[in-house]
């Protein structure tokens, strides 16, 4: 099947709601590739900011917000810690536990896109799956 975007049509792609140990395996891979990448954020800032984030310090983290409908990736501190960042003027002190909070993924319902895309000013002309409802494109035009 074909279709043809109007000038004004939108096509935005969907992370669906899925069961929460689906979603936590999703970002936190057993290969450790999503966590690696959560914990760069630390390697920049040290290269970027000369700050002395310790990587080792910190571990990777990922919640299921239920209410946000959102998964939440954080950084916990595994000690007592004392962070420079000189270019930002700033030492940050970390309780054992403590998180810092580094990415937002949101998921959404059918109703959600929906409703944001209403917010928004459009309409749904046509909203696909895959065969497990993980993903949703949606076409949207203006209303």
């Amino acid at each position: 099947m074909q279709f043809h975007l109007r000038g004004g049509d939108a096509l935005l792609g969907t992370d669906m709601v899925k069961n929460e140990e689906i979603l936590i395996a999703a970002y936190d891979d057993r290969e450790g590739v999503t966590a690696e990448f959560n914990l760069n954020i630390l390697l920049r800032f040290n290269r970027e900011l000369c700050a002395d984030f310790d990587s080792a310090g910190f571990l990777h983290r990922v919640r299921w917000n239920r209410a946000a409908s959102r998964i939440e990736m954080h950084l916990e501190s595994l000690r007592e810690q004392c962070v420079r960042i000189p270019a930002a003027e700033l030492l940050i002190g970390f309780g054992q536990g403590e998180t810092i909070h580094t990415e937002n993924s949101y998921k959404f319902t059918r109703r959600a896109i929906s409703a944001l895309l209403n917010d928004a000013g459009f309409e749904i002309q046509r909203l696909w799956t895959d065969a497990l409802n993980w993903y949703a494109p949606t076409l949207a035009s203006p209303r």
